[in-house]
């Protein structure tokens, strides 16, 4: 029993010498991540792969839940369509201890276009990621408290104490307070916008609709002044089906002259849809179990009647 204890001694110490040291290696650095993180018009995008991600899903629920809007972004499902949920505006905070995992290689480029500022949290100031951030938090060059340094361990614990701390002092700046705290809990007191109906965000009329007839092309045209999202509807009105960016990347993986196919070939029949009168915070809540965006807002006779985006659902605070 007492090698046991030794050895949780071991990774405690460990993991605490990681915390000390990067308290020294972000002197400099964290103000500055800060100001770029509160000084955005839009949300803040969390994004890591694998132990990373699991950390980084949780720093964006932190975040959100102190006043500071936050969404996590799967690198993988980024690459396929989930990239339209980036708009200008929005700041990315990205987690990658060597700074060149490859899925999050790939989403740079389109961060850069955007002009999306980017706070990098790895032990590479000459990664790739680190390059193309604004300001970098650095990790320390140290074994991991796993005995062969292969499981992350200590890295994974230091990026989630940095997330914390990024969450408090964006807390301390917006002077978030304990009742604003009680309105964004279901726990607490009910604000305001936990009682947010679904008709108080939704986009529309008029929608994005096509005929089932058209190109891909004339569907593809229109979403982009759309948020990537295409809808058609039958004779009678209701919904026949939904098209949206996610749906166009997995078409381009797999599939050739694509554009020459009809809207009705690739419609998805039976998307997500919610209610007009429905609470907001439970139609984001299904959002984000389903890993989508955007939901079809339908009307007792199956009618669209407006679409609720994700992102409008974060600005306002709503989870």
């Amino acid at each position: 029993m007492t090698e046991l204890y030794d050895e949780a001694l071991r990774v405690l110490q460990i993991e605490a010498d990681w915390l000390l040291t990067t308290g020294d290696l972000i002197r400099d650095d964290f103000p500055s991540a800060v100001d770029v993180l509160s000084g955005i018009t839009g949300k803040i995008v969390v994004c890591g792969m694998g132990k990373s991600g699991h950390i980084a899903r949780k720093i964006a629920s932190t975040m959100t839940s102190t006043g500071s809007p936050a969404y996590f972004l799967h690198p993988s499902e980024g690459v396929h369509g989930d990239l339209g949920l980036l708009q200008r505006g929005d700041a990315a905070l990205v987690l990658s201890k060597s700074g060149e995992t490859r899925e999050i290689a790939v989403l740079l480029p389109t961060i850069a276009t955007l002009e999306i500022p980017v706070v990098a949290i790895t032990s590479s100031r000459d990664s790739l990621l680190s390059k193309a951030a604004a300001v970098t938090l650095q990790l320390p060059d140290q074994s991991e408290a796993c005995p062969f340094n292969l499981a992350p361990t200590a890295s994974t614990t230091t990026m989630l104490a940095l997330g914390d701390a990024l969450a408090m002092a964006l807390l301390k700046i917006k002077d978030f307070s304990p009742d604003d705290f009680a309105m964004v809990h279901p726990g607490g007191s009910l604000g305001t916008r936990l009682l947010m109906r679904v008709s108080e965000l939704m986009v529309g009329p008029p929608l994005p609709v096509l005929p089932e007839e058209v190109p891909l092309s004339e569907a593809v045209a229109l979403m982009t002044e759309h948020r990537g999202v295409c809808l058609s509807v039958s004779d009678d009105g209701s919904l026949a089906g939904i098209f949206v960016y996610g749906d166009l990347g997995r078409l381009m993986k797999n599939r050739e002259n694509i554009l020459n196919q009809r809207l009705g070939d690739v419609l998805i029949r039976t998307p997500e849809t919610c209610l007009a009168d429905e609470l907001v915070s439970i139609a984001a809540a299904r959002m984000e179990k389903k890993g989508i965006t955007s939901l079809v807002v339908l009307d007792e006779a199956s009618v669209p009647k407006g679409i609720l985006h994700l992102h409008d659902v974060l600005r306002e605070g709503v989870r």
